[in-house]
């Protein structure tokens, strides 16, 4: 069996919001052959012994230790992490649909904890809380000088129980108040609706180990009541989740032994090839599912919603549609994770710690690699008809020591420089919807491609930054072109109202 496949692998944005990052261990199947970094190990004990012999207060041993390791793995790339037990329990629940929290994904930012995804039916979500917004204050302590793992632990406590976060937000004008009730998490991945027109809806909220089984269930149903003559698959604000989940949804709607996904790493055991069969996508009941699968979920066409919090797994999906030519994607490009972690269990005794190590790239059927680029939708249409909400927008290129994309023609900056245009600035829309309700604006868009229908396509995202510049300087000028066009003729309707009044005064003596 395929080494790497047999620990769990995980395809997911950053689910520290469910974490706990403290312990030490070893894990090791082999000496490696390099010389001890002597001087390395002097530094490393001199830094010891000094706060041993000189911090303010006394720190154990165990402590120090463990902080260590901590910092040595979470310094690797955002996404490398240890668990120690109660970490490696989450993680667990996390990846089975049920574990404790407020429902938010989140990462490091310098002035606080940056929200890179609510998910779907959690407190957070239902307060209105957003990709890209950055939590300032945790029940009145300030979060901008603590770990990511200490905010965390904050955030988390026992159901029922209030918590206070104060989030600044791109946009708004003032810090934003949010007064949240801790609940029991647990997520449904995978939800359906039938909308007008014989069109399917599913979206996938987190890859589970059931998300394959789910989808299976409501493709069946929609192909019985006749509504997959269209189907718009939802993966917008999708953190990822389990590698395994993925390819079982690629596998859903791509012929049977299609390419998904490769991964490359530095041992050979990591790279892999994973298809569209059943050894590759076996995790709960997905492979009788699949099995048993309306052969209309292979023809269905498809529309693939993506925004800048879609990640990894999702990227994986939306990846693998794309290539094999099986589904427009559709929205705005995707978050730019493209690697793969791997959960390493270790047992002392009766307990059970972790660490979740990138171990590879990944790359899609074509041998693209994502990383720190995402997935570029074939059309760009905008949040809502108003306008982009500017605090949607951060990815793994905006992460501290992200891992780069190695394209073997452009280094990392010109990869950059060719993205196409972000809205990082602007007002927030007055314009509010859920994903999948009747004011949806890119869920609309998709319907209408599904129907031949006019697509409202975006006005900027897709461009360059050179031509947006452009494009916004010749809208400005034409603002100001139409206001002064406003302001002469209303000071001339002045002028003629102020002359028939002098007029009429005249006529009257």
């Amino acid at each position: 069996m395929h080494k790497l496949r047999s620990v769990t692998l995980l395809c997911a944005g950053i689910c520290a919001g469910v974490l706990s990052t403290v312990g030490i261990t070893a894990y090791a199947e082999k000496q490696s052959a390099a010389p001890l970094p002597l001087a390395e190990i002097r530094q490393f004990t001199s830094a010891f012994n000094a706060i041993k012999d000189f911090y303010v207060d006394d720190v154990s041993d165990a402590k120090l230790l463990q902080s260590a390791v901590d910092g040595m793995v979470s310094g690797l790339d955002p996404h490398s992490s240890f668990l120690d037990v109660e970490g490696y329990k989450d993680m667990t629940e996390s990846t089975q649909g049920s574990f404790g929290g407020l429902g938010l994904e989140v990462t490091k930012d310098p002035a606080g904890v940056r929200v890179i995804s609510p998910i779907d039916d959690t407190p957070a979500a239902r307060a209105g809380m957003r990709a890209g917004d950055i939590i300032t204050r945790i029940d009145g302590k300030s979060v901008a000088d603590m770990s990511l793992n200490a905010a965390v632990k904050l955030m988390r406590g026992q159901p029922n129980t209030k918590i206070e976060l104060v989030v600044a937000r791109k946009g708004a004008n003032k810090p934003l108040n949010f007064s949240l009730v801790r609940a029991l998490i647990k997520t449904q991945s995978v939800k359906m609706k039938k909308l007008d027109e014989k069109v399917g809806y599913i979206r996938i909220s987190q890859f589970q180990e059931r998300t394959a089984e789910d989808l299976s269930k409501y493709l069946d149903e929609l192909a019985k009541d006749g509504h997959l003559e269209g189907l718009v698959l939802d993966l917008r604000n999708d953190p990822g989740g389990l590698l395994q989940a993925a390819i079982g949804v690629s596998a859903a709607f791509l012929p049977k032994g299609s390419d998904v996904v490769s991964t490359k790493g530095r041992q050979a055991q990591s790279d892999y090839t994973f298809k569209a069969v059943e050894a590759d996508y076996r995790a709960g009941n997905a492979v009788r599912a699949l099995s048993d699968l309306t052969p209309v979920a292979k023809k269905v066409p498809i529309v693939v919603l993506i925004n800048s919090s879609s990640a990894s797994a999702s990227e994986i999906v939306a990846g693998a549609l794309q290539d094999h030519k099986r589904a427009t994607i559709m929205g705005d490009r995707s978050f730019g994770k493209g690697s793969v972690q791997t959960i390493m269990p270790m047992k002392f005794g009766d307990k059970t710690v972790a660490v979740k190590l990138t171990t590879a790239r990944y790359y899609t059927p074509s041998g693209r690699s994502i990383q720190a680029k995402g997935i570029i939708p074939d059309i760009y249409v905008d949040d809502t008809p108003k306008g982009n909400y500017p605090s949607f927008q951060i990815r793994e290129a905006d992460l501290t020591h992200h891992l780069i994309n190695q394209d073997e023609n452009k280094d990392e900056k010109d990869l950059l420089k060719d993205l196409p245009y972000d809205d990082e600035e602007g007002e927030i829309p007055d314009y509010q919807y859920m994903f999948g309700d009747d004011k949806d604006w890119q869920l609309q868009q998709a319907v209408n491609f599904l129907k031949n229908k006019p697509v409202a396509e975006s006005k900027y995202r897709g461009k360059s930054r050179d031509l947006v510049k452009k494009l916004k300087a010749e809208a400005a000028a034409e603002k100001l072109k139409a206001d002064r066009a406003k302001a002469s003729k209303m000071e001339k309707k002045a002028e003629d109202a102020k002359a028939d009044k002098a007029e009429d005064a005249k006529t009257e003596n």
